[in-house]
């Protein structure tokens, strides 16, 4: 019997390619796994009404951890009309999968490191080493949208709140709601997972991402709680910023930032910037990270119009193997692998179009295989 069992879930579009691409390299390390397909994506929402499954929820249930690739995700009205003939109509509503199963398995913490490598030709400056951490079960994502907005709801607003009173003459169907809800619990966790990682690998400093000067109430409150939590953590220096700040200081004098924290949109938000900033999606890993399961996926989406194509750069996804290995406690192994990506990119011998070159997506996996 192997001694980790994975769900692996590839998806659609360049997701099973980037997926195809990590298991080459695991293979290679010889990791004692099973991996255990899982359904997931747009073709079983539109055939089945739903883009993740029950099964593929149970079997979650039954693993050590996850590898996801990527998937098709579109608007309400868009998704309803690619439903099968017998499905519409029927009152099924499009959820993104990966929102579902960050909430459904409480993977709170959305891990996002990026670092730039050397020898990458898209690096933005070289030597970044930023981490973010994004609560990611809360916030803008936590699902609670309404449109057309139910007039029981628009009354309530209206006695509750004087500036929704803008609003209140308005059909229901000119409008829509969507709830931004953090808890004390939420970003406690997240602020203190951030102080915590800071601490057991020597970073310097945290800082607090908010926007607590509009967004007075749901920010307001993370930034209490990232205050408390920052009192008990005295040698990790603390700063805050307001979002699009941060988006200007990072660009202005990145290695300033060291881990940064954020609810779930701001986290996303400066996230996809850092990657950026160390070559793009491509090089963008990310897990997904609760306190039993977690699930490990690249940051880009499902680019469907590169799909079959195999041209997508892997290193995002290998990089996410990388994690994952950590995670179930294989740190030699994920050191092995991340010093095999470097390698692979200083030479710059192998390259996908991204990076200016033309190799494939299986061309980079087994040239990164073959440094182990």
């Amino acid at each position: 019997m192997a001694k980790y069992k994975i769900a692996w879930l590839p998806g659609d579009g360049i997701g099973v390619e980037v997926l195809e691409a990590a298991k080459i390299v695991l293979d290679r390390l010889d990791l004692d796994a099973e991996y255990i397909h899982g359904d997931i994506g747009w073709e079983f929402w539109c055939r089945e009404g739903d883009a993740f499954p029950a099964r593929t929820i149970e079997l979650l249930r039954n693993v050590d951890a996850a590898m996801f690739g990527a998937i098709t995700s579109k608007p309400a009205k868009a998704a309803e009309g690619e439903l099968a003939p017998e499905l519409k109509g029927t009152g099924l509503t499009y959820r993104s999968p990966i929102v579902r199963m960050r909430q459904l398995f409480d993977l709170y913490i959305c891990l996002r490191p990026c670092k730039g490598y050397p020898g990458n030709p898209l690096n933005y400056r070289e030597g970044l080493d930023l981490v973010v951490f994004r609560e990611n079960t809360e916030d803008l994502y936590s699902g609670v949208e309404f449109s057309p907005v139910p007039p029981a709801l628009a009354q309530t607003l209206s006695s509750l709140s004087k500036p929704f009173s803008a609003f209140a003459g308005l059909a229901p169907d000119d409008y829509a709601v969507s709830c931004k809800v953090n808890t004390r619990k939420g970003s406690e966790r997240i602020v203190r997972a951030a102080y915590d990682f800071a601490r057991k690998s020597g970073r310097k400093k945290v800082t607090i991402v908010h926007k607590a000067n509009v967004v007075r109430a749901t920010d307001g409150l993370f930034l209490e709680m990232a205050r408390q939590v920052a009192k008990g953590y005295p040698e990790i220096a603390t700063d805050e910023a307001n979002i699009d700040a941060m988006t200007m200081w990072l660009l202005k004098n990145p290695f300033n930032y060291d881990v940064l924290v954020a609810p779930n949109l701001y986290g996303d938000i400066i996230s996809d910037l850092c990657a950026q900033m160390v070559g793009g999606l491509g090089f963008g890993c990310s897990g997904n990270i609760g306190d039993k399961l977690a699930v490990f996926e690249p940051t880009h989406g499902s680019a469907p119009k590169h799909a079959g194509l195999y041209k997508a750069n892997p290193i995002a996804t290998v990089l996410a193997a990388k994690m994952m290995l950590d995670w179930l406690g294989e740190t030699a192994k994920g050191t092995a692998l991340e010093q095999a990506t470097a390698a692979i990119i200083a030479e710059g011998r192998v390259r996908t179009y991204d990076m200016g070159g033309s190799s494939k997506t299986l061309e980079m996996a087994q040239a990164i295989a073959e440094k182990l």
